[in-house]
Parts: structure tokens; C-alpha cells; sequence
């Protein structure tokens, strides 16, 4: 039976090529052994329902332990009705249990017992039957919601102290957030902001993204089995968009391997990479759809459009800035700036905040006039075709961006994204601090490279500094021609179809460029 890259649910050794699901909790062992509580957060689709059932499987099979995982999820409809949540809970341990334990580590007939006690009751029941130490994994903890989930720890913390023989030994709570970020009531922004009622956890851990070298153990595997070799430049390229994050190195293997290049005697290479880097990006599948969907919640929003424009963070409530990295769209980079989790997220949320955008841009009433009678890019007319789309469509298309700050930015972006998709990609750079984007746009053999600036009140003119970092980005491209567009987005300004205008200018080592005034 053939193996394949899994981009739903769960991974078992027999189906999928996957990784020792462990390897990345390398510090569990001795908290079992030390009957501990504790939390396990990380982003979706990294792996944790994996390494928790592998976890609880080996856990029972050493004779130690009788381990068991299953999912809160279905609770997550009972709102606060917390009788409800407990016994749809307790019907999910039970189905569990029958699938994953042996008969005799099973739990017997659970009591009666009151609404406050349910499930409290019930382990304690369990326990005391199981001739093992109980643990337990409660998978999705934070689909629960309201009274239902404050029920659930605060029985967890009262039976905690009768542990092992009265209750389980160990419990752990999975989820996407820590628990101080669990919603504590239905359909508002309210949080615990702290441990409690779950203070006695020891830990709250977290599982790491693969390295390159596992990225490439990981697709060795499908050579093994098929004789299909992904070249090193293929590892490089895909570990580059990834930054290792499990979900998307494995749906880009997946969309190589089964759709641009289904021949096994056939190499992988980096543009293969890259093929599959815009296909995921078209189909937005679940995963990436699902980090969409976030981009307009104020706690995102806040740290996440200073970031696209290029500005400082500013006083960033340090809450706001732990959810988004426990969200995955963010992480701490090596000199502890804050930067983006990886490149593909990078062009995953910039395209997805410029759809509106796109989606508002008149339709075209004839061939694209930037496109020269071979297929190559006429950058002059590119120009004159942008200039003219700016002066006619640019003051009433910034009202359709979502992040006020940068609906320039997205507005070009539509625009380009038009000129890309008749045969070529859009890439994005931006950094914090740097109060600049970068922008390259690759069609065919051509490219061309973009800076862009705001000028804001109280700020002097940027065109010195765009010059200077566009010099930088068009060296690292080994290009000698870009544009630098300068945002006018001083109060009284003239209208924009009044002030946008282009010149030409030079770089300080001597590079001609565009300059556009828009």
C-alpha cells in the first residue's frame, strides 16, 4: 500500500510519511513521572493530535500508564450549558476508551452524580478502578466555551489533589492557545489572563517546526519508497517558504508529487517548489483559509498592520502579541525582533487583504497593454497602465482595504496581482521598523523590483531613504532598474489623480529608476 503526504488530520505511520511524532516533546517523559499537569499549545495543523496519540498509545503500551486522547470538539455546541458539555465529554472518553484501551483499563459505569460533578465524579470513579495511574489528554480544551469550560478546569484543579490513586495522575490540556487565553464566555473577547482556575499546571509547552534536515528525512521517504529525489535545492526552497512548519511542507510535497510531477523518474526541483507555492496560494485550502479568517480580529489586526507598513509596534499589549504568535502567524526571530512565521504565510496574507481590491478592479476591455507582441513584460507601458489606473481608480479603491495603514500598498498590489496572473507571481518583503515593502514582479525572463514608501505629516520626504534601500534590494536581485512609489499620505494633499506623476531618478551607486509620486 502506497504512502502519501497528509494534509488532513491525524498522521499513522502506515498511511503517511511522517516523522517520529515524539521527537518533538523530548521533555514529557519525566512529567508523567512526576504525575504533572500541564498545557500543550501551538498553532494548528503542526502535529499535536499526532504526537498526542502516538503519545498515548506508547504511554499504555509500556505497561506504566493507562493513557487515552480524545477531542473536547464536540462539546464546543453546548455553550454554557455545562451539564451538557460534561456528558458529551464523558460519552467521547467512553467511545475512546472502547477504541484505544484494552478492556480492562476501560472505565466502568460512571455515577450519578451532580451537574457541578459530572465529570469530576467520573474520573474519580475511573481512577480508583484502573489498576494503572490514569492520563489523560483532553485534545481541542478550547473549543469549550463559558461556564461549560470553567466547569471543566475548576473539577480538574478539586480532584488534582487525590491523585493518583483517586484521580488521574496526569492531565493534559491541548489547544491552540495557553490556557490563560481560553474564552471564558460565549460569543465575547473576555479571556482568563491568567492560569486560574488551572493553576496547577507545571508547564506549558509548545511543539518546534521541523528543521530543514527533518524537512528532508521527511521527503526521503517518498523517494524510498518511489525512486522520486527531491534535489537539495528542492529542500532549500521548500524549507525557505515553510520555515519547516509541518502542514505546509507537507502540502507542498503533496502538490509536487501528485500534480506537477506525478512521474517518479522524474527530479523535484526549487521551481517545482515554487509551482506548488502558488497553487496552495490560489486554493487557499482549510489551513490557510482558516489563518484568513483571523486577519480582521483587533488583537491580529494590531500587531499585524504596523508590521505590513513597515512601522514600529508601538505600546503593543504583550497579551495581544502572545495570541498572534500562539495563532502561528508570528514568531520571535533570531534577534528577537518580531517578524513573520514564514514567507508562504507572508504572500498568504497580503493577497488575502488585497482581494477586495482585486475583486473591485474595473475589468479589462482589451489585451493587457503591458504585454509586448512576444509575451514579454513592456515595462513603460506597465508604467503608463499604472499611472493611468492610479490617476482614474486609486482614491476610491483605498476604501475597499480592509488595513487602513497600507490600502496603497494593497491597492498596487491588486493591480500587479492582474499583471501576475497572465503568467507570473508577485513576491513581498517588508520588515519591522524599516518603513518600507518590498515588492518583485516575476513574469517570464523579466523582473521588476519595487520599493515603496508613505510620506506622512511630520515626516520628511522619503525619497533619499527609498533610493538608498531600493539600491540594497535591486544588488541582492542583480538587477540595474526598479521603481521606488512614494505614498502621499500627508493631509491636503491635491487629489490623487492631480499629484501622481513619474520621473527618474538614481540610486546612490548609480542605478536609473522610476520614481513614482502617487
Amino acid at each position: 500500500m502506497p504512502r502519501w503526504f497528509n494534509t488532513a488530520g491525524p498522521c499513522n505511520p502506515a498511511d503517511h510519511y511522517m516523522l517520529p511524532a515524539l521527537r518533538r516533546l523530548p521533555e514529557v517523559q519525566q512529567l508523567f513521572d512526576e504525575r504533572s499537569y500541564f498545557v500543550l499549545h501551538a498553532p494548528r495543523q503542526v502535529g499535536k493530535t499526532t504526537a498526542l496519540r502516538s503519545l498515548a498509545a506508547q504511554l499504555t503500551a509500556s505497561g506504566r500508564y493507562a493513557a487515552l486522547h480524545f477531542s473536547c470538539e464536540e462539546g464546543e455546541v453546548a455553550g454554557d450549558d455545562f451539564a451538557e458539555a460534561q456528558r458529551t465529554l464523558l460519552s467521547r472518553i467512553r467511545r475512546s476508551a472502547e477504541l484505544y484501551l484494552p478492556p480492562e483499563l476501560r472505565p466502568p459505569p460512571f455515577p450519578d452524580a451532580p451537574d457541578l460533578q459530572l465529570l469530576g465524579e467520573a474520573l474519580s470513579v475511573w481512577a480508583r478502578a484502573c489498576p494503572r495511574p490514569l492520563v489523560l489528554f483532553f485534545d481541542e480544551i478550547d473549543a469549550l466555551r463559558g461556564q461549560s469550560l470553567l466547569s471543566v478546569l475548576r473539577q480538574l484543579r478539586a480532584g488534582y489533589h487525590d491523585r493518583p490513586g483517586g484521580f488521574p495522575s496526569s492531565v493534559i490540556l491541548c489547544g491552540l492557545r495557553d490556557v490563560r487565553d481560553y474564552k471564558i464566555a460565549s460569543g465575547s473577547q473576555g479571556h482568563l489572563g491568567t492560569s486560574s482556575p488551572f493553576n496547577i499546571k507545571v508547564e506549558s509547552l509548545t511543539l518546534r517546526n521541523f528543521t530543514r534536515d527533518e524537512v528532508a528525512e521527511l521527503y526521503q521517504q517518498h523517494t524510498d519508497d518511489t525512486g522520486q529525489r527531491f534535489l537539495p535545492e528542492t529542500v532549500d526552497r521548500a524549507f525557505y517558504w515553510t520555515q519547516g512548519q509541518p502542514w505546509l511542507v507537507n502540502a507542498l510535497a503533496r502538490q509536487m508529487v501528485q500534480q506537477l510531477v506525478p512521474d517518479r523518474t522524474q527530479d523535484l526541483t526549487a521551481a517545482h517548489v515554487d509551482a506548488a507555492k502558488e497553487i496552495l496560494l490560489k486554493r487557499q485550502d482549510t489551513h490557510l483559509d482558516s489563518l484568513a479568517e483571523r486577519l480582521r480580529e483587533p488583537r491580529v489586526r494590531r500587531i499585524l498592520e504596523p508590521m505590513l507598513a513597515g512601522r514600529a509596534l508601538g505600546d503593543i499589549p504583550q497579551d495581544d502579541l502572545r495570541f498572534v504568535q500562539d495563532l502561528g502567524l508570528v514568531r520571535l526571530g533570531s534577534t528577537g525582533g518580531v517578524e513573520m512565521a514564514n514567507p508562504l504565510y507572508r504572500e498568504v496574507i497580503l493577497r488575502v487583504l488585497s482581494n477586495t481590491a482585486f475583486a473591485s478592479l474595473p475589468p479589462m476591455q482589451s489585451a493587457p497593454p503591458w504585454l509586448r507582441a512576444d509575451g514579454r513584460l513592456d515595462m513603460e507601458r506597465l508604467m503608463e497602465a499604472f499611472l493611468a489606473f492610479w490617476r482614474q481608480h486609486g482614491q476610491p479603491l483605498l476604501g475597499t482595504a480592509p488595513y487602513h495603514e497600507i490600502a496603497p500598498h494593497l491597492v498596487l498590489m491588486a493591480f500587479l496581482h492582474r499583471v501576475a496572473n497572465g503568467g507570473g507571481t508577485l513576491e513581498r518583503e517588508y520588515a519591522i521598523g524599516t518603513g518600507r515593502m518590498d515588492l518583485c514582479l516575476r513574469h517570464g525572463p523579466d523582473t521588476l523590483a519595487m520599493e515603496l514608501k508613505v510620506w506622512r505629516d511630520e515626516e520628511k520626504d522619503p525619497l533619499d531613504e527609498g533610493l538608498a534601500q531600493l539600491d540594497r534590494y535591486l544588488a541582492g536581485l542583480g538587477l540595474d532598474t526598479g521603481w521606488l512609489v512614494v505614498f502621499d499620505r500627508r493631509s491636503g494633499q491635491p487629489p490623487i489623480a492631480e499629484r501622481t506623476v513619474a520621473t527618474h531618478a538614481q540610486t546612490p551607486a548609480g542605478r536609473r529608476v522610476s520614481v513614482v509620486r502617487a
